[in-house]
């Protein structure tokens, strides 16, 4: 085992490692998701920035910030041309919310814990 894997080992089994590896993980999707988002659009930071009415560093920074609010992000897909769905799981149950109000409640057999980001 190299020094590099005993200390990975090492620091994997520090209470609390996991989890903070799980955040960065969803962190990274996030970014990699917007990102991807922009590109398959066509647009530069620069042309989304005018999109949305912000320089082309917010942009940067949005596409690497760990916490985006829900209406950056939903202005930043809506100038991608996507729609935000924010949707709830809660055992059996999804409640898809819509202006953080809900908007219906349905039954669904199987749930998957994965996030996805939608494009419309």
């Amino acid at each position: 085992m190299s020094d590099m894997e005993r200390y990975e080992k090492k620091v994997l089994a520090t209470p609390g490692a996991a989890d903070r590896v799980k955040e960065i993980e969803d962190e990274l999707r996030l970014a990699a998701g917007l990102t991807a988002l922009r590109e398959q659009a066509g647009l530069s930071q620069r042309e989304l920035a005018k999109r949305i009415g912000v320089s082309q560093p917010r942009i940067a920074a949005i596409e690497r910030a760990r916490n985006v609010t829900l209406d950056v992000l939903e202005q930043y897909i809506t100038a991608v041309g996507g729609r935000l769905e924010l949707t709830v799981v809660k055992g059996d149950e999804t409640i898809a919310l819509t202006g953080l109000t809900p908007a219906r409640t349905r039954r669904v057999r199987s749930v998957s814990p994965k996030r996805t980001i939608k494009s419309a």
